[in-house]
């Protein structure tokens, strides 16, 4: 794969996985688990979570599911990728985000049985499931692919 891969990608990659796992890493060694800290009243929040599940604790506690869907994810996108022209640039970048997305993730599970959560964000007044960096760039990259096939 390192080969097929241009620097660029792989530096993206490093840096996608070093965003996230350093925000993780200053959330959990900063703050206990439940504790939030307002950022903008009543809209964004810190707020440190451990969840075992996805979304909305959906398949709580199904560690080896959520390692076979990553890993399959992981390796098709990376399939992907090596497919996908080097003039794609867009395509790759967005698979890319996927990828790290993903891998930051499926580290959380493998070295803690759960995924570190912190942004917790109440929208018109639902308070939407608390997430991580890895986990923005899944709509990320379908933004960026849904443009691609529109323009």
């Amino acid at each position: 794969m390192v080969e097929v891969m241009k620097l660029k990608e792989i530096l993206l990659l490093a840096g996608v996985l070093a965003l996230d796992m350093l925000t993780k890493f200053w959330v959990q060694s900063t703050m206990t688990l439940g504790q939030s800290i307002p950022v903008i009243r009543g809209f964004f929040n810190i707020t440190y979570a451990q969840n075992t599940g996805a979304a909305w604790s959906l398949l709580e506690g199904k560690m080896m599911f959520f390692y076979i869907i990553t890993a399959v994810a992981v390796v098709g996108f990376s399939w992907y990728l090596w497919k996908t022209d080097k003039k794609e640039t867009w395509t790759r970048l967005a698979t890319v985000l996927v990828i790290g997305g993903a891998l930051g993730n499926l580290i959380d599970r493998v070295a803690f049985h759960y995924v570190r959560d912190f942004l917790d964000f109440i929208i018109f007044g639902y308070d939407f499931p608390i997430f991580n960096v890895a986990d923005i760039y899944v709509p990320v990259t379908f933004i960026v692919l849904v443009l691609l096939i529109f323009f």
